[in-house]
């Protein structure tokens, strides 16, 4: 029961055996168990390894008891190291599924794997507004979205109002995920509770790596660059792509946060925004690049990694990301 801590049978039946006799000698232990004492010994260090026993501080006359660490502290530093590890894992599976899209949306129509996952290229704003009419109308289930960009323009949202409500009044169900930066914006917070009070579904993200929107899980429609749209977009439905975007936005919504308040962070901790920040600053990205993905400008980008670095006592920002790993903000890995 506790091996996704890292305990394997026998030394769980060990474990449970020093807590339920805590007076008992290894001896004693060793027969109930029907173990060997060498046996008995390397699980007690696999225990002590994991700081769950240590050595009793009393004499016991062999100095060979043990003292039994509080399970509620034990298991619960377990349970904290397991879940940072799931956290870095998933962190990674996201790195990977957003390079996995990235790539097969960039394929040239040429290339061989084009064929098997048809791309087509919407030059320009034009006909991506016109496509987009066409998806809203044509969408039947569901339609998930990344709003990138930060706050939304008042043209966006004014042409937007008008298709989302005809939607919602259809029964599809609309996901989307903005910027935590949003909450800066008061117009564009006003327009996504307005959104969520009509039955749509909204979330935020600390970042968001493009511009993304998907129609009933069979067709996506994907900016090319976030910053210029006068490169269009890419019309994706090749099943297995359309599957990895899917996973894509599936991860990111799960970490998101239901629409709310914005953030306050405390004396001693980070809000999802810096802590994301320092993400992107240990995986090596620049003040542009963080920007484009939090929807803020540049200046501030540079000033929220200014203040990381005053908040970790850190005089650069390699500096940083080991004392951020060192504090617990990140995997030891740094990301």
């Amino acid at each position: 029961m506790l091996d996704p801590l890292g305990l394997d049978a026998m030394t769980e039946a060990v474990y449970r055996a020093l807590l339920g006799r805590p007076h008992a000698s290894p001896a004693e232990h060793c027969s109930r168990l029907q173990l060997t004492q060498d046996q008995f010994d390397v699980v007690v260090q696999e225990l002590k390894d994991l700081a769950l026993v240590r050595p009793a501080t009393e004499g016991d006359g062999d100095g060979r008891r043990l003292h039994v660490v509080n399970p509620r502290l034990g298991l619960e530093m377990l349970l904290a190291r397991q879940r940072a590890l799931l956290a870095a894992q998933r962190q990674r599976l996201e790195a990977g599924e957003a390079a996995v899209a990235e790539l097969l949306c960039r394929l040239p129509a040429t290339h061989p794997a084009a064929d098997e996952s048809p791309v087509v290229h919407l030059d320009g704003v034009d006909h991506v507004r016109d496509y987009l009419t066409r998806l809203h109308e044509e969408v039947e289930e569901e339609i998930l979205t990344f709003a990138t960009g930060g706050a939304q323009t008042e043209e966006n949202m004014h042409a937007s109002r008008p298709l989302n409500q005809r939607l919602l009044e259809r029964g599809v169900r609309m996901r989307t995920v903005y910027l935590d930066s949003i909450h800066n914006h008061p117009p564009t917070v006003a327009h996504v509770t307005w959104l969520a009070s009509i039955g749509a579904e909204i979330r935020t993200a600390p970042s968001l790596s493009t511009r993304m929107i998907i129609t009933d899980r069979r067709l996506a429609l994907v900016a090319l660059d976030d910053q210029d749209s006068s490169l269009g977009a890419l019309v994706v439905s090749g099943p297995g792509l359309i599957a990895a975007l899917e996973a894509l936005f599936e991860n990111v919504w799960d970490r998101a946060e239901p629409l709310g308040p914005s953030e306050k962070p405390g004396d001693h901790s980070l809000t999802r925004q810096q802590h994301e920040t320092l993400r992107l600053l240990a995986r090596g990205y620049t003040d542009e690049a963080i920007a484009k993905r939090l929807g803020v400008s540049p200046r501030t980008a540079r000033r929220i990694a200014t203040g990381l670095l005053g908040h970790l006592d850190a005089r650069s920002r390699f500096q940083a990301g080991v004392h951020a790993a060192q504090l617990g903000y990140l995997p030891a890995d740094g990301r």
